[in-house]
């Protein structure tokens, strides 16, 4: 039995407390210790083992040193009384049943479980304050440092504010401005307000003074006195609701205006000098502002340029609408969803200045000009829209035009004009195509403009014999859009009997709902003493069969092409302060300058926009549920792909064609190569090798002469032959893996089929083959062809064999010619019901009569003598036929061809057994085979031309063939007219109006969520 004391902590106390409440139960076999009355902690010995006691000293236990044993743990009183069943009774805080090994040892400790309890206790309490303390530092700390990482990397996107410094003031000038404010509230408390009296007189006078300017404004009655919207209406025939006026404060008249009263001329004279005043003072405030907004925005872009940070910048609104107008333009459907957008539609007469205005509205001579020819030769759709710089680019281009600096401008007049002659086809004056543009700057109104070609009176010897009607119908075909602005030019320095464009548009728009007149040159029209009554009477809508939404005067340039924009809008505005007509009231201040022309034109552009965009949403889902639906019931298990998605199909598709070139085994390709060079050699060899040689009178000349005949074959004709062959071959077989693949019954092999031929086709015409290879081929063939020996018997029956299907075929080829020469036989005859011609008989008897001259000599030569002819034409006309010389030798060509070739088979089977006799070179043998060693050569030489074609093909043809495929069919993705013409079918058109249907969708939903967002 071992003495140890217990570590219970904080629970002691209590656990002893529990423990005397029960009664005591002594255990005899338990010897109990105190030392010095001190309670102790037993550990009783579950298992025996050997010990030696050991006395303790002063006490009455005994400590006992034993081996390692396991103990339990008991806690006595100060009574010496054990507690009996403890974990039992304190199980919620009691330590388990404990086991372990110890180290024999003497464990007599002295201690009171009460001190030991009470600094416990304290202990534990100051730990739990370290503790706290440890935590509330710890996470300060850490929360310090992690706010110190999260401020540094958020710091990068918090934008620098250091520039707006220059613009704060700093408190010395806040104190002097609030003190200001304080004398300013003592002057205004000193004012004296008038009694109710003197304000009463003075309404009544500014009563009075209204009914003057009303009367001298209006004389008939119909006028109204601008409502607050600064408009009147027209005529009565067109309805204005002034509630919510279409174009508040610059100008657009509603209602004619009548003269004014003699009485009150002087008056009117005076408030129009001084509305003069007010809107030249107004302009210029409007000039400052927006060139310290130019200064800002520019000092903006420095900064960012500097710091390298850019904010994102999401696209305007007149960008967004530009883009969609742009996918329009290129859309046609069958279901006729048109166009019907709004755009502003510059229209006039040649040389009335369309495109000044149009420059000016821009602030910017971005048009090529010429003297009094025509330089506007296709629509140009121009998108303006505000801007921190004055630029312009190009709808397909990503360069930008600085508007600012004269030779960026020319620039881009030059390219202008190089688009627009480009357009232009042959043997015509203008184009239908559209150049697509957008102009940026500081006080630009946001809309688009199509500028148009001007409509002419007379076609010169220049232009082609239709230029007057299709500038007619392309201008028709603009202005037809029921919901199209258009901006009619009228040149006011001519005879308003010579304009031509106000008949065409009082056809389009009779009523003048969309139509805005704009009378240019008006400075000229002064200066030429014009009547002010006329000009009165046309900004009016009296002079003119035709009816508008407003009237506006315009003066677009001092006659100088060079003159800037600013130049001469500087000039326009110092024209009408001083203009007499606008003193006269032929004019009014809200009818003149470009300024109040682009500001109204701008305001009326974006409410036919708001008005009409939904509803041409909606078209274009009607349309996309129709095509939809048309899918579905057509082509119900074929995935929808588009032109460009199927061409990406077919490449895959042709590419792993390419691919399987390589999976091909090379006894195919062997088999192949063998195949066709032999079908091209065939003839050759027959005709100009073997039966001239043939007819050698012995062995050694008919070697000779192959030995000759072969050499120079393969020094010239072979190696480039074998080089067409293979050639031929990797492409026959490229032609039958595509043809195999579209065999599969795949639905798009209609729709492919076109397009891999042309791959193909496009293919053979750029793949050439290494020009080395013929040398490397003239080396190896000229090798095989020198060696004569034949080693073994296995290749003296392959050559055999070689040989004897060589002669069949030409036999058979031979007897095919000869039988179509003397026409069919007697059992042809009676089956097909066919019937000899004369001529044909004539052939039978020639050839009957030269197998009689044949058949006594074995050895004949391959050719007629003169004597043999003669006798064989004398024979047959006494038998009444009548042939000539050619006649007899074709036929002769063919019967002796037959002899020769039965004649050479059976040589064949004399020679099979003659290995042996060739071997052992047995002389007088009765065997002639020399004729299967010139057919082994031959045999040798296909076999390794084949084997080296092969290498060509694997090594480096096969790769150089999928880089050409792969070169034509990016060729063909960047032909979008090519794709047109090779994928075609109803399936691939259905697709493609599907895939632009969408996207205008989305662009049309897009545009109508970010307008209503500016709402």
């Amino acid at each position: 039995m071992m003495v140890y004391r217990g570590k219970f902590g904080a629970y002691c106390s209590h656990c002893i407390k529990n423990g005397t409440r029960e009664k005591a139960n002594h255990m005899p076999s338990t010897v109990l210790a105190t030392i010095d009355c001190h309670p102790v902690v037993l550990y009783r010995a579950i298992g025996s083992h050997p010990t030696s006691s050991v006395k303790l000293p002063n006490s009455q236990g005994i400590v006992v040193r034993s081996k390692p044993v396991l103990f339990r743990c008991l806690i006595i009183n100060h009574n010496n009384v054990r507690i009996r069943n403890f974990f039992s009774s304190v199980h919620k805080i009691a330590r388990p049943l404990k086991t372990e090994f110890l180290v024999p040892k003497e464990l007599i400790y002295k201690n009171s479980y009460r001190n030991a309890s009470g600094m416990g206790r304290m202990l534990g309490s100051i730990g739990r304050f370290l503790k706290i303390r440890y935590l509330v530092l710890t996470g300060a700390i850490g929360g310090g440092v992690a706010a110190n990482q999260t401020y540094e990397s958020w710091k990068q996107y918090i934008p620098d504010l250091e520039w707006l410094k220059e613009y704060i003031p700093d408190e010395r000038k806040l104190s002097r401005i609030a003190a200001q404010f304080a004398g300013a509230q003592d002057l205004v408390s000193r004012v004296r307000i008038p009694d109710a009296a003197t304000l009463k007189k003075f309404t009544d006078w500014l009563d009075e003074s209204r009914k003057d300017i009303s009367s001298a404004f209006f004389a008939d009655g119909r006028g109204v006195l601008i409502d607050g919207t600064g408009l009147t209406a027209m005529n009565a025939d067109v309805h204005v609701d002034s509630g919510n006026s279409l174009l508040p404060s610059v100008g657009i008249n509603l209602k004619r205006t009548t003269e004014s009263k003699p009485d009150g001329q002087s008056r009117q004279d005076s408030l129009s000098d001084e509305i003069i005043k007010i809107q030249t003072k107004y302009q210029k405030e409007v000039d400052r502002l927006e060139k310290e907004n130019k200064d800002l925005r520019k000092q903006l872009n420095l900064m960012e340029t500097k710091t390298g940070k850019k904010r994102k910048m999401n696209k305007s609104l007149i960008d967004m609408y530009s883009e969609i107008l742009d996918v329009l333009s290129g859309f046609d459907s069958s279901y006729n969803t048109q166009d019907h957008l709004p755009r502003v539609v510059v229209v006039g007469d040649q040389s009335a200045g369309k495109t000044s205005v149009l420059e000016m509205v821009a602030r910017a001579r971005i048009f090529p000009r010429g003297s009094g020819e025509m330089m506007t030769r296709s629509p140009v759709k121009v998108t303006l829209s505000e801007g921190p710089f004055h630029i312009a680019q190009f709808k397909d281009s990503s360069r930008e035009f600085d508007l600012t600096k004269e030779e960026e401008t020319e620039a881009l007049r030059r390219e202008v004009e190089h688009r627009m002659k480009k357009s232009v086809s042959k043997g015509q004056t203008v184009s239908n195509e559209c150049i697509s543009m957008s102009v940026k700057g500081p006080g630009i109104q946001r809309m688009v403009l199509v500028d148009l070609p001007g409509i002419i009176a007379t076609e010169t010897a220049v232009m082609a014999k239709d230029t007057k009607e299709s500038i007619k119908r392309l201008v028709k075909s603009y202005m037809e859009n029921p919901n199209a602005i258009i901006l009619c030019i009228q040149d006011g320095s001519l005879d308003a009997e010579r304009s031509n464009v106000t008949d065409v548009v009082s056809q389009i728009d009779p009523s003048g709902k969309r139509t805005i007149f704009v009378l240019t040159k008006v400075d000229m029209a002064e200066s030429s003493l014009y009547n002010p009554n006329r000009i009165k009477s046309i900004l009016e809508g009296k002079l003119f069969p035709m009816k508008a939404l407003g009237y506006f005067a315009v003066v677009t340039g001092k006659g100088n092409s060079n003159d800037s924009i600013e130049t001469i809008r500087d000039y326009e505005n110092d024209f009408f302060k001083k203009s007499k007509l606008l003193k006269a009231g032929a004019l009014k201040h809200t009818q003149v300058s470009t300024q109040n022309l682009s500001m109204a034109v701008s305001e009326l552009f974006w409410k036919m926009v708001k008005e009409n965009i939904e509803q041409q949403a909606d078209a274009f889902k009607a349309t996309r549920y129709n095509l939809e639906t048309e899918w579905k019931n057509n082509f119900p298990r074929l995935r929808e792909l588009d032109r460009e998605e199927l061409f990406e199909k077919a490449k895959g598709e042709i590419l792993d064609e390419v691919v399987s070139l390589g999976a091909v085994s090379s006894k195919d390709w062997e088999s192949l190569f063998y195949k066709k060079l032999w079908e091209k050699a065939a003839t050759y060899v027959f005709e100009n090798i073997y039966v001239p040689a043939a007819q050698a009178g012995s062995i050694g000349e008919f070697n000779t002469m192959v030995d000759i005949k072969l050499t120079e074959w393969a020094s010239h004709a072979l190696p480039k032959k074998s080089v067409e062959v293979g050639w031929d071959a990797l492409h026959h077989e490229f032609s039958r893996l595509v043809e195999k693949d579209t065999k599969r019954g795949s639905e798009l092999d209609d729709v492919f089929n076109m397009l891999k031929l042309s791959v193909i086709e496009s293919s053979k015409s750029t793949h050439h083959w290494d020009h080395k290879a013929e040398e490397s081929l003239r080396v190896i063939q000229r090798n095989i062809l020198e060696d004569r020996s034949v080693h073994d018997k296995h290749q003296w029956d392959g050559a055999i064999v070689f040989m004897e299907e060589t002669l069949k075929e030409q036999l058979k080829l031979n007897q095919d010619t000869l039988n179509d020469l003397t026409g069919p036989g007697a059992w042809e005859q009676w089956y097909n019901w066919k019937h000899r011609t004369p001529e044909h008989r004539n052939r039978i008897a020639a050839k009957y009569e030269l197998e009689k001259l044949l058949k006594p000599q074995t050895n004949h030569r391959p050719s007629l003598s003169q004597d043999e002819v003669t006798t064989v034409k004398h024979t047959l006309q006494n038998q009444g036929i009548d042939v000539d010389t050619e006649f007899i030798k074709e036929t002769w060509y063919h019967v002796f061809r037959e002899r020769f070739i039965k004649k050479a088979l059976q040589q064949c089977t004399d020679c099979r057994k003659g290995f042996y006799h060739y071997q052992n070179a047995i002389p007088n043998s009765g065997l002639d085979c020399h004729e299967v060693v010139l057919f082994f050569r031959l045999q040798r030489m296909l076999q390794v031309t084949s084997n080296a074609l092969r290498q060509q093909v694997v090594n480096n043809e096969a790769r150089r063939l999928e880089r050409i495929i792969k070169d034509v069919l990016e060729e063909y993705g960047e032909d979008t007219e090519r794709l047109k013409k090779l994928l075609t079918g109803r399936p691939v058109e259905l697709a493609e109006e599907l895939k632009k249907v969408r996207h205008i969708q989305e662009k049309l939903e897009e545009f109508i969520e970010a307008l209503n967002r500016e709402k």
